[in-house]
């Protein structure tokens, strides 16, 4: 992977990882309200899922490979 590669995925990275905690943030919030729309929240949850995976894969990535 060339350096240029690597700096958009950690810039990617990095966005995911906002989005990830913003969602976090939204989905304490939503609990908290009245009354909570458990759909909405389902929804959230969902994409913060998925997005974590898409964060460990992203990670993974930047790793170097290391040779045994």
């Amino acid at each position: 992977m060339d350096p240029e590669e690597e700096e958009i995925l950690r810039e990617r990275l990095a966005e995911l990882k906002h989005e990830h905690k913003d969602l976090d943030d939204i989905i304490e919030r939503l609990s908290q309200s009245q009354p909570i729309d458990f759909l909405q929240m389902a929804r959230m949850k969902k994409r913060k899922l998925a997005l974590k995976d898409i964060i460990q894969k992203i990670e993974s990535d930047l790793l170097p490979d290391i040779i045994a």
